[in-house]
């Protein structure tokens, strides 16, 4: 299949050559127009103490994004909290967390990181959950993260610091592009107040993660491309799957992969173990004991009679 035009609801990557669109565009010679739906404004600090989060009561943070970082150094900045250096730093990706290099001197052992989703950084999270979490986030109300985090009955605090605003996109006519591909449900819902009559539509969508797919279900706007899946982890993948006509799989479900994951490491753990013989009759364990004692008796005779007999083959002849 060949796709002429793809818009991307995201920045266009600061290095698009390192970016995994370059073979998009190198191998199937994608045109694709990279344009974030939506603006992020920040909460002021006067907007924030209306919340009566105190961040210096909190001795782990939660990081997400980049955007995450960014706006919980600016209002720790702008309330003159002092944050401790004691303070844990739990990120999504390791990309997170070298981020954090321009805030804090990186100490491994205060920064953790999960491989690539948020489950990932709950496993993480489970050994220390002793700690009382932040998580700067935005006003989106339920994300899939939010939700892992209350299933994980984690003691944690919701920080809103950010607010995610639509943008104009009048300036697009959709019916131009072979796909357009989101990211979240606030890329979603931006697209639905542009285009009003979007479902109508005869579009190819592509969504990254559940809570993106839940919310073009709830606009009932038709799901083409989903991702993340076994096949295709990013959405570049994703993507190319589609155009090379291979069949879509199973989308991964965040909480189905953490169950699945917990399942087959409890199975491991219990069959490490060897089962303990349990013998409930006390007369044969006697019995059994008697006779592992004569056992060892004739073995030990065996072994004397043995050494004997050698240690009189190498006595000398007598005259």
């Amino acid at each position: 299949m060949k796709a002429k035009k793809i818009l991307i609801s995201q920045p266009k990557p600061a290095d698009i050559d390192n970016s995994p669109y370059k073979k998009l565009i190198a191998k199937y010679h994608a045109d694709i127009t990279f344009f974030k739906f939506f603006d992020i404004v920040g909460v002021t600090a006067t907007e924030f103490r209306r919340s009566r989060i105190h961040l210096q009561e909190h001795t782990a943070v939660i990081f997400n994004s980049k955007n995450s970082v960014d706006h919980f150094f600016r209002l720790a900045k702008e309330l003159r909290t002092v944050i401790p250096e004691s303070m844990k730093y739990f990120c999504t990706t390791e990309a997170i967390a070298l981020y954090l290099q321009n805030y804090i001197q990186y100490r491994k052992r205060k920064i953790f990181f999960g491989e690539q989703s948020f489950a990932d950084l709950i496993e993480i999270m489970e050994r220390h959950r002793e700690e009382q979490f932040i998580f700067p986030c935005s006003d989106e109300k339920q994300t899939d993260s939010i939700r892992q985090l209350d299933r994980a009955k984690f003691k944690y605090t919701k920080a809103v610091m950010y607010t995610l605003v639509p943008r104009d996109l009048k300036q697009f006519k959709l019916s131009d592009y072979d796909i357009i591909a989101l990211f979240s449900p606030i890329g979603v819902r931006s697209l639905v107040q542009n285009f009003p009559d979007i479902k109508d539509e005869k579009l190819t969508i592509a969504a990254f993660g559940t809570s993106t797919h839940a919310a073009l279900a709830a606009a009932g706007i038709k799901l083409t491309i989903g991702a993340p899946t076994k096949s295709a982890p990013s959405m570049a993948m994703a993507i190319e799957n589609y155009l090379l006509g291979k069949e879509q799989d199973e989308v991964i479900n965040p909480k189905q992969a953490a169950q699945k994951k917990a399942a087959v490491t409890a199975k491991a753990a219990t069959g490490s173990k060897k089962p303990k013989s349990v013998i409930a009759d006390k007369t044969k364990y006697r019995q059994l004991q008697e006779e592992r004692k004569a056992k060892a008796a004739a073995r030990r005779a065996e072994r004397a009679a043995a050494k004997k007999a050698s240690t009189q083959d190498v006595l000398p002849a007598q005259d």
